[in-house]
Protein backbone atom coordinates (compact mmCIF):
# COMPACT_ATOMS: atom_id res chain seq x y z
CA UNK A 1 0.00 0.00 0.00
CA UNK A 2 2.86 2.54 1.04
CA UNK A 3 3.80 4.56 -1.70
CA UNK A 4 0.45 4.30 -3.77
CA UNK A 5 -2.08 7.46 -4.57
CA UNK A 6 -5.39 7.22 -2.79
CA UNK A 7 -8.42 6.70 -4.61
CA UNK A 8 -11.30 6.75 -1.96
CA UNK A 9 -12.08 9.83 -0.23
CA UNK A 10 -13.90 10.18 3.23
CA UNK A 11 -15.52 13.52 4.87
CA UNK A 12 -17.78 13.76 7.11
CA UNK A 13 -19.31 16.84 7.69
CA UNK A 14 -19.78 18.55 11.24
CA UNK A 15 -16.96 16.33 12.49
CA UNK A 16 -14.38 18.96 12.74
CA UNK A 17 -16.93 21.45 14.47
CA UNK A 18 -18.02 18.30 17.11
CA UNK A 19 -14.04 18.44 17.68
CA UNK A 20 -13.76 22.31 19.16
CA UNK A 21 -16.69 21.13 21.17
CA UNK A 22 -15.02 18.60 22.98
CA UNK A 23 -12.02 20.86 23.25
CA UNK A 24 -13.60 24.06 24.23
CA UNK A 25 -15.27 21.87 26.67
CA UNK A 26 -12.09 20.91 28.42
CA UNK A 27 -10.46 24.57 28.40
CA UNK A 28 -13.39 25.91 30.18
CA UNK A 29 -12.80 22.44 32.86
CA UNK A 30 -9.33 23.72 33.04
CA UNK A 31 -9.51 27.19 33.56
CA UNK A 32 -11.44 27.22 36.35
CA UNK A 33 -9.31 24.72 37.89
CA UNK A 34 -6.00 26.59 37.21
CA UNK A 35 -8.28 29.44 38.58
CA UNK A 36 -8.43 27.57 41.97
CA UNK A 37 -5.36 26.11 41.67
CA UNK A 38 -4.03 30.10 41.91
CA UNK A 39 -6.80 30.61 44.56
CA UNK A 40 -8.80 32.99 42.62
CA UNK A 41 -12.24 32.87 42.85
CA UNK A 42 -13.35 30.06 40.93
CA UNK A 43 -16.76 27.25 39.74
CA UNK A 44 -14.14 24.66 40.19
CA UNK A 45 -16.76 22.82 42.56
CA UNK A 46 -19.92 23.79 40.29
CA UNK A 47 -21.23 19.73 39.75
CA UNK A 48 -21.52 21.01 35.85
CA UNK A 49 -17.64 22.56 35.31
CA UNK A 50 -16.56 19.52 37.27
CA UNK A 51 -18.02 17.56 34.53
CA UNK A 52 -17.11 19.36 31.48
CA UNK A 53 -13.97 18.40 30.51
CA UNK A 54 -14.41 14.71 31.54
CA UNK A 55 -17.34 14.70 28.80
CA UNK A 56 -15.28 16.57 26.51
CA UNK A 57 -12.56 13.98 26.66
CA UNK A 58 -15.65 10.77 26.38
CA UNK A 59 -16.77 13.03 23.17
CA UNK A 60 -13.16 13.05 21.73
CA UNK A 61 -12.76 9.26 22.21
CA UNK A 62 -16.34 8.22 20.74
CA UNK A 63 -15.74 10.48 17.68
CA UNK A 64 -11.96 8.86 17.40
CA UNK A 65 -13.87 5.07 18.23
CA UNK A 66 -16.32 5.94 15.10
CA UNK A 67 -14.14 7.77 12.79
CA UNK A 68 -11.07 5.56 13.06
CA UNK A 69 -13.58 2.52 12.63
CA UNK A 70 -15.06 3.42 9.71
CA UNK A 71 -11.70 4.75 7.98
CA UNK A 72 -10.69 0.92 8.86
CA UNK A 73 -14.08 -0.55 7.23
CA UNK A 74 -13.48 1.31 4.35
CA UNK A 75 -9.78 -0.07 3.97
CA UNK A 76 -10.58 -3.53 4.23
CA UNK A 77 -13.48 -2.96 1.49
CA UNK A 78 -10.99 -1.22 -0.67
CA UNK A 79 -7.96 -3.50 0.13
CA UNK A 80 -9.51 -6.82 1.43
CA UNK A 81 -6.94 -6.22 4.20
CA UNK A 82 -5.95 -3.70 6.87
CA UNK A 83 -2.36 -2.72 6.60
CA UNK A 84 -1.30 -2.27 10.48
CA UNK A 85 1.74 -0.75 9.59
CA UNK A 86 0.75 2.03 7.40
CA UNK A 87 -2.11 2.75 10.22
CA UNK A 88 0.53 3.12 12.62
CA UNK A 89 2.71 5.08 10.41
CA UNK A 90 -0.13 7.62 9.40
CA UNK A 91 -1.31 7.73 13.31
CA UNK A 92 2.54 8.73 14.21
CA UNK A 93 3.17 11.08 11.62
CA UNK A 94 -0.42 12.71 13.48
CA UNK A 95 0.60 12.76 17.03
CA UNK A 96 3.84 12.29 17.89
CA UNK A 97 5.30 15.40 16.79
CA UNK A 98 3.29 17.89 18.93
CA UNK A 99 3.00 14.97 21.40
CA UNK A 100 7.16 15.24 22.00
CA UNK A 101 7.37 18.61 21.49
CA UNK A 102 4.64 19.33 24.57
CA UNK A 103 6.83 17.31 26.61
CA UNK A 104 10.04 18.57 26.11
CA UNK A 105 8.86 22.17 26.82
CA UNK A 106 6.73 20.92 29.91
CA UNK A 107 9.88 19.63 31.32
CA UNK A 108 12.81 21.00 29.87
CA UNK A 109 11.51 24.83 29.20
CA UNK A 110 7.93 26.16 31.20
CA UNK A 111 9.47 24.98 34.64
CA UNK A 112 12.48 27.42 33.69
CA UNK A 113 10.01 30.55 33.27
CA UNK A 114 8.85 31.99 36.12
CA UNK A 115 6.20 33.72 35.08
CA UNK A 116 4.56 30.04 34.07
CA UNK A 117 5.72 28.36 37.36
CA UNK A 118 3.07 27.90 39.84
CA UNK A 119 3.73 27.56 43.79
CA UNK A 120 2.61 24.20 43.92
CA UNK A 121 4.62 22.67 40.93
CA UNK A 122 7.93 24.02 41.42
CA UNK A 123 10.74 22.38 39.08
CA UNK A 124 12.25 20.29 42.26
CA UNK A 125 8.69 19.35 41.96
CA UNK A 126 7.91 18.64 38.05
CA UNK A 127 11.87 16.67 38.29
CA UNK A 128 11.36 14.91 41.09
CA UNK A 129 11.48 10.73 39.28
CA UNK A 130 12.26 12.87 35.84
CA UNK A 131 13.70 9.50 34.76
CA UNK A 132 10.54 7.53 35.79
CA UNK A 133 8.17 10.24 34.36
CA UNK A 134 10.28 10.75 31.37
CA UNK A 135 9.99 7.17 30.69
CA UNK A 136 5.97 6.77 31.02
CA UNK A 137 5.22 9.68 29.10
CA UNK A 138 7.70 8.57 26.17
CA UNK A 139 6.59 5.02 26.13
CA UNK A 140 2.82 6.59 25.79
CA UNK A 141 1.57 5.71 29.09
CA UNK A 142 1.20 9.21 30.79
CA UNK A 143 -2.27 7.86 32.08
CA UNK A 144 -0.06 5.55 34.01
CA UNK A 145 2.35 8.77 34.82
CA UNK A 146 -0.43 10.59 36.01
CA UNK A 147 -2.16 8.02 37.79
CA UNK A 148 1.03 7.16 40.09
CA UNK A 149 2.41 11.13 40.39
CA UNK A 150 -0.35 12.85 40.05
CA UNK A 151 -0.45 16.51 38.01
CA UNK A 152 2.55 17.51 35.98
CA UNK A 153 2.02 20.95 34.92
CA UNK A 154 1.41 21.92 30.55
CA UNK A 155 1.57 17.65 29.84
CA UNK A 156 -0.81 15.82 32.23
CA UNK A 157 -3.82 16.51 29.38
CA UNK A 158 -1.54 14.22 27.42
CA UNK A 159 -2.75 10.97 29.47
CA UNK A 160 -6.04 11.07 27.33
CA UNK A 161 -3.37 11.18 24.28
CA UNK A 162 -2.25 8.04 26.46
CA UNK A 163 -5.30 6.47 25.88
CA UNK A 164 -5.87 6.82 22.32
CA UNK A 165 -2.31 5.52 21.60
CA UNK A 166 -3.06 2.31 23.68
CA UNK A 167 -6.32 2.31 21.58
CA UNK A 168 -4.48 2.50 18.55
CA UNK A 169 -2.22 -0.03 19.09
CA UNK A 170 -4.42 -2.97 19.36
CA UNK A 171 -7.28 -1.74 17.00
CA UNK A 172 -6.26 -2.29 13.70
CA UNK A 173 -4.64 -5.58 14.90
CA UNK A 174 -8.39 -6.53 16.03
CA UNK A 175 -10.19 -5.54 13.16
CA UNK A 176 -8.01 -7.19 10.71
CA UNK A 177 -8.61 -10.67 12.76
CA UNK A 178 -12.84 -9.90 13.32
CA UNK A 179 -14.42 -10.30 10.36
CA UNK A 180 -17.95 -9.78 12.48
CA UNK A 181 -17.55 -6.05 13.52
CA UNK A 182 -20.73 -6.50 15.62
CA UNK A 183 -19.18 -9.61 17.80
CA UNK A 184 -15.65 -6.93 18.01
CA UNK A 185 -17.36 -3.96 19.35
CA UNK A 186 -19.65 -5.90 22.53
CA UNK A 187 -16.64 -7.94 22.97
CA UNK A 188 -14.65 -5.31 23.46
CA UNK A 189 -17.19 -3.20 25.52
CA UNK A 190 -17.92 -6.80 27.61
CA UNK A 191 -14.25 -7.20 28.08
CA UNK A 192 -13.39 -3.33 29.86
CA UNK A 193 -16.43 -3.43 32.04
CA UNK A 194 -16.32 -7.13 33.22
CA UNK A 195 -12.47 -6.56 34.38
CA UNK A 196 -13.51 -2.78 35.27
CA UNK A 197 -16.21 -3.95 37.87
CA UNK A 198 -13.97 -6.79 39.47
CA UNK A 199 -11.39 -5.01 40.95
CA UNK A 200 -11.23 -5.46 44.40
CA UNK A 201 -13.20 -8.70 44.12
CA UNK A 202 -10.15 -10.62 42.88
CA UNK A 203 -7.18 -8.60 44.52
CA UNK A 204 -7.18 -7.19 48.21
CA UNK A 205 -8.29 -3.16 47.30
CA UNK A 206 -4.63 -1.96 48.74
CA UNK A 207 -2.42 0.97 47.27
CA UNK A 208 -1.69 -1.34 43.79
CA UNK A 209 -4.95 -1.86 43.20
CA UNK A 210 -5.89 1.12 43.81
CA UNK A 211 -3.53 2.62 40.96
CA UNK A 212 -4.77 -0.51 38.49
CA UNK A 213 -8.28 1.09 39.23
CA UNK A 214 -7.36 4.92 38.24
CA UNK A 215 -4.90 3.49 35.47
CA UNK A 216 -7.93 1.06 33.79
CA UNK A 217 -10.40 4.37 34.08
CA UNK A 218 -7.72 6.62 32.54
CA UNK A 219 -8.09 4.29 29.32
CA UNK A 220 -11.77 3.42 28.40
CA UNK A 221 -11.87 1.89 25.40
CA UNK A 222 -15.20 1.04 25.69
CA UNK A 223 -16.04 4.70 25.44
CA UNK A 224 -14.28 4.33 21.74
CA UNK A 225 -15.91 0.70 20.88
CA UNK A 226 -19.21 2.67 21.34
CA UNK A 227 -17.76 5.17 18.51
CA UNK A 228 -16.95 2.13 16.65
CA UNK A 229 -20.25 0.58 17.60
CA UNK A 230 -21.83 3.48 15.16
CA UNK A 231 -19.24 3.27 12.57
CA UNK A 232 -20.46 -0.38 11.91
CA UNK A 233 -23.91 0.99 12.37
CA UNK A 234 -23.38 3.61 9.27
CA UNK A 235 -21.09 1.01 7.11
CA UNK A 236 -22.92 -1.97 7.44
CA UNK A 237 -25.05 -2.62 4.63
CA UNK A 238 -27.37 -5.07 6.02
CA UNK A 239 -31.57 -5.09 6.46
CA UNK A 240 -31.07 -4.57 10.46
CA UNK A 241 -28.34 -2.10 9.94
CA UNK A 242 -30.77 0.10 7.71
CA UNK A 243 -33.47 -0.34 10.08
CA UNK A 244 -30.99 1.29 12.76
CA UNK A 245 -29.92 3.95 10.98
CA UNK A 246 -33.91 4.57 10.12
CA UNK A 247 -34.39 4.93 13.76
CA UNK A 248 -31.36 7.14 14.78
CA UNK A 249 -31.91 9.48 11.83
CA UNK A 250 -35.68 10.08 12.74
CA UNK A 251 -35.73 13.50 13.65
CA UNK A 252 -37.54 12.80 17.13
CA UNK A 253 -35.08 10.64 18.03
CA UNK A 254 -32.25 13.23 17.09
CA UNK A 255 -34.43 15.82 19.08
CA UNK A 256 -34.67 13.78 21.99
CA UNK A 257 -30.91 13.19 22.39
CA UNK A 258 -29.77 16.41 22.13
CA UNK A 259 -32.24 17.45 24.77
CA UNK A 260 -31.55 14.72 26.77
CA UNK A 261 -28.02 15.37 26.56
CA UNK A 262 -27.38 18.86 27.14
CA UNK A 263 -30.11 18.41 30.35
CA UNK A 264 -28.04 16.06 31.29
CA UNK A 265 -24.27 17.94 31.19
CA UNK A 266 -26.63 21.22 32.29
CA UNK A 267 -27.58 19.48 35.68
CA UNK A 268 -24.21 17.66 36.46
CA UNK A 269 -26.04 14.45 37.40
CA UNK A 270 -23.12 12.01 37.81
CA UNK A 271 -25.26 8.22 36.32
CA UNK A 272 -23.87 5.65 38.50
CA UNK A 273 -21.70 2.59 36.97
CA UNK A 274 -21.95 3.41 33.81
CA UNK A 275 -21.57 7.40 33.78
CA UNK A 276 -19.48 7.62 31.06
CA UNK A 277 -20.25 5.14 28.84
CA UNK A 278 -23.80 6.74 28.84
CA UNK A 279 -22.62 9.84 27.73
CA UNK A 280 -20.64 7.82 24.83
CA UNK A 281 -23.56 6.05 23.33
CA UNK A 282 -25.45 9.88 23.43
CA UNK A 283 -22.72 11.48 21.81
CA UNK A 284 -22.25 8.40 19.40
CA UNK A 285 -25.98 9.09 18.15
CA UNK A 286 -25.40 12.82 17.78
CA UNK A 287 -22.35 12.36 15.86
CA UNK A 288 -24.38 9.74 13.40
CA UNK A 289 -26.56 12.09 12.65
CA UNK A 290 -24.22 15.39 12.81
CA UNK A 291 -21.71 13.24 10.24
CA UNK A 292 -24.23 11.52 8.18
CA UNK A 293 -27.39 11.97 8.34
CA UNK A 294 -29.14 14.49 4.82
CA UNK A 295 -31.82 15.12 7.57
CA UNK A 296 -30.30 16.50 10.58
CA UNK A 297 -32.08 18.95 12.76
CA UNK A 298 -29.58 21.31 11.89
CA UNK A 299 -25.48 21.63 10.85
CA UNK A 300 -22.80 23.02 12.29
CA UNK A 301 -20.40 22.89 9.05
CA UNK A 302 -18.87 26.46 8.23
CA UNK A 303 -15.71 27.61 7.38
CA UNK A 304 -14.85 28.83 11.30
CA UNK A 305 -15.81 25.20 12.78
CA UNK A 306 -13.98 23.58 10.31
CA UNK A 307 -10.48 25.61 10.74
CA UNK A 308 -11.14 24.86 14.78
CA UNK A 309 -11.80 21.68 14.48
CA UNK A 310 -8.42 21.31 11.82
CA UNK A 311 -6.61 23.22 14.69
CA UNK A 312 -8.22 21.35 17.60
CA UNK A 313 -5.30 18.85 18.75
CA UNK A 314 -3.30 22.34 19.36
CA UNK A 315 -6.14 23.50 20.68
CA UNK A 316 -6.29 20.26 23.73
CA UNK A 317 -2.06 20.29 23.71
CA UNK A 318 -1.52 23.95 24.28
CA UNK A 319 -4.57 25.43 26.44
CA UNK A 320 -3.03 24.50 30.06
CA UNK A 321 -0.08 26.92 29.35
CA UNK A 322 -2.58 29.36 27.81
CA UNK A 323 -4.52 29.53 30.39
CA UNK A 324 -1.95 30.11 33.13
CA UNK A 325 -0.18 32.67 31.53
CA UNK A 326 -3.35 34.56 30.64
CA UNK A 327 -4.43 34.26 34.15
CA UNK A 328 -1.00 35.69 35.31
CA UNK A 329 -1.08 38.32 32.34
CA UNK A 330 -4.35 39.73 33.48
CA UNK A 331 -2.97 39.94 37.62
CA UNK A 332 -0.39 42.11 36.29
CA UNK A 333 -2.66 44.53 34.43
CA UNK A 334 -4.98 44.16 36.93
CA UNK A 335 -7.89 42.84 34.86
CA UNK A 336 -8.53 39.79 35.89
CA UNK A 337 -12.29 39.11 35.36
CA UNK A 338 -13.87 36.10 33.89
CA UNK A 339 -15.38 38.39 30.73
CA UNK A 340 -11.67 39.48 29.92
CA UNK A 341 -10.33 35.93 30.70
CA UNK A 342 -12.28 33.70 28.66
CA UNK A 343 -11.66 35.61 25.29
CA UNK A 344 -8.22 36.17 26.20
CA UNK A 345 -7.78 31.87 26.59
CA UNK A 346 -9.72 31.22 23.55
CA UNK A 347 -7.63 33.54 21.20
CA UNK A 348 -4.48 32.65 21.88
CA UNK A 349 -4.63 29.01 22.03
CA UNK A 350 -6.14 29.51 18.77
CA UNK A 351 -3.48 31.84 17.56
CA UNK A 352 -0.75 29.57 19.16
CA UNK A 353 -2.19 26.36 17.43
CA UNK A 354 -2.41 28.10 14.40
CA UNK A 355 0.82 28.33 14.86
CA UNK A 356 1.66 24.59 15.38
CA UNK A 357 -0.41 23.52 12.94
CA UNK A 358 0.87 25.83 9.87
CA UNK A 359 4.37 25.71 10.91
CA UNK A 360 5.09 22.43 12.82
CA UNK A 361 1.98 19.75 13.00
CA UNK A 362 1.55 19.94 8.88
CA UNK A 363 4.31 18.46 7.36
CA UNK A 364 3.80 15.56 9.19
CA UNK A 365 0.16 15.48 8.13
CA UNK A 366 0.97 16.03 4.49
CA UNK A 367 3.39 12.47 4.54
CA UNK A 368 0.33 10.83 5.90
CA UNK A 369 -1.44 10.21 2.35
CA UNK A 370 1.61 8.13 1.26
CA UNK A 371 0.30 5.46 3.70
CA UNK A 372 -3.15 5.43 2.92
CA UNK A 373 -5.63 4.35 1.03
CA UNK A 374 -8.24 5.83 2.07
CA UNK A 375 -8.22 9.69 2.81
CA UNK A 376 -10.33 11.50 5.02
CA UNK A 377 -10.99 14.58 7.09
CA UNK A 378 -9.44 17.81 6.11
CA UNK A 379 -7.50 16.25 3.65
CA UNK A 380 -10.63 14.78 1.64
CA UNK A 381 -11.97 18.06 2.12
CA UNK A 382 -8.99 19.89 0.65
CA UNK A 383 -8.55 17.17 -2.07
CA UNK A 384 -12.27 17.32 -3.18
CA UNK A 385 -12.29 21.47 -3.08
CA UNK A 386 -9.12 21.60 -5.45
CA UNK A 387 -10.29 19.15 -7.66
CA UNK A 388 -13.55 20.96 -7.72
CA UNK A 389 -11.17 24.24 -8.91
CA UNK A 390 -9.33 22.56 -11.41
CA UNK A 391 -12.01 20.61 -13.13
CA UNK A 392 -15.43 21.56 -15.46
CA UNK A 393 -18.34 20.93 -13.68
CA UNK A 394 -19.00 17.49 -16.23
CA UNK A 395 -15.87 16.22 -15.18
CA UNK A 396 -15.68 16.55 -11.50
CA UNK A 397 -19.42 14.61 -11.27
CA UNK A 398 -17.64 11.70 -13.19
CA UNK A 399 -14.93 12.27 -10.57
CA UNK A 400 -17.31 11.68 -7.63
CA UNK A 401 -19.01 8.83 -8.84
CA UNK A 402 -15.97 7.07 -7.81
CA UNK A 403 -15.12 8.33 -4.55
CA UNK A 404 -16.92 7.92 -1.26
CA UNK A 405 -17.46 11.17 0.18
CA UNK A 406 -19.77 11.15 3.27
CA UNK A 407 -22.34 13.67 4.59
Amino acid sequence: MTGTTSSVKVYFQNLNAIRFIAAFLVVIHHTEQSKFDMHIPNYWNNAVVGMLGKLGVVLFFALSGFLISYLLFKEQEVTHTISIRDFYMRRMLRIWPLYFLTIGLAFFVYPFIPFLTQDAFPRSVVWHELGTKLALYLFFLPNMAFTVFGMIPYVSQAWSIGAEEQFYLVWPVLNKAVKNKWLLMFAVMGFYTVVKHSFGYVLPLGPLMRVCIRFWDSTPIDCMAIGGLFAVILNEQSAFAARLRGVLFAKPVQWATLLLTVGLISTGLHIPYFHYEVYAVLFGILICNFAANPGRIFSMENAWTNYLGKISYGLYMFHPVVIVFSIRLLQKVGLLHDAILYPLVVGLVVLMATLSYDFFEKRFINRKAKYAKVISGNEAKEAAEAAAAAMPPVVLLAHDATTAKVG
